[in-house]
């Protein structure tokens, strides 16, 4: 790509795209709307957590890149939306491909494939391979394939829409014994079991706010 972007940009660009595909009822979004698509805590990785702020920042530098801009569609609400379409010609198979990499980062064909599927609808693997080889192939490329990490059959891709990426040490381990995937799927399962019940507990003590407010109105 000649354009590089930030990681917050990645993200804010990623959620744009990936709404439209998903959720056209709802789009082009708003400042709010695009806030929360950004700190999703599901089909991203890693999890943010950004501020409006930081999202104005990243939704401008992105207008002024050319990949964004302020739909016309707003109203009373200013709403925003991405260019990818118009700028590089991309179908919504490789879009769908696109927003997975610049939402979770380096993938596998077979990951790109069942990730992707919310968005696009690919038949079979070489759906997805045939879609790859083309933003491959384009001037300048928009993927890149990673060399093949040790003991993993399949290779994965990766956007450039933000350089070429560092392989991190992890990239040249080799993979995680079968009790330790178990373990970390456990601990995930947890952490997602705890923070729904702070969500419930929050959710409970306004409860019982608001029916204390209601009581005093009777005393």
């Amino acid at each position: 790509m000649e354009t590089t972007l930030n990681d917050m940009e990645v993200r804010v660009l990623g959620c744009l795209v990936e709404k439209e595909l998903t959720t056209p009822e709802y789009y082009p979004l708003s400042l709010n709307a695009l806030t929360n698509a950004c700190n999703q805590k599901s089909n991203r990785d890693p999890v943010l957590n950004l501020g409006e702020s930081e999202v104005v920042r990243s939704i401008d530098s992105l207008r002024f890149k050319q990949l964004a801009l302020q739909s016309a569609e707003g109203g009373r609400v200013p709403k925003y939306r991405h260019t990818l379409m118009e700028k590089l010609r991309l179908s919504p198979a490789e879009l769908s491909v696109l927003a997975e990499l610049l939402l979770r980062g380096p993938q596998t064909v077979g990951e790109l494939r069942t990730r992707a599927e919310r968005m696009h609808a690919f038949p079979d693997l070489a759906a997805v391979e045939a879609v790859l080889e083309e933003l491959l192939a384009r001037t300048p490329s928009l993927v890149i394939k990673l060399p093949r990490q040790p003991g993993r059959k399949e290779s994965r891709y990766a956007h450039l829409f933000a350089g070429e990426p560092e392989l991190a040490l992890e990239d040249l381990a080799p993979p995680p014994e079968v009790a330790r995937l178990r373990v970390m799927a456990e601990d995930e399962r947890l952490a997602r079991l705890e923070e729904e019940v702070a969500g419930l507990r929050l959710e409970v003590a306004e409860l019982r706010r608001m029916v204390k407010e209601f009581q005093s109105q009777f005393e």
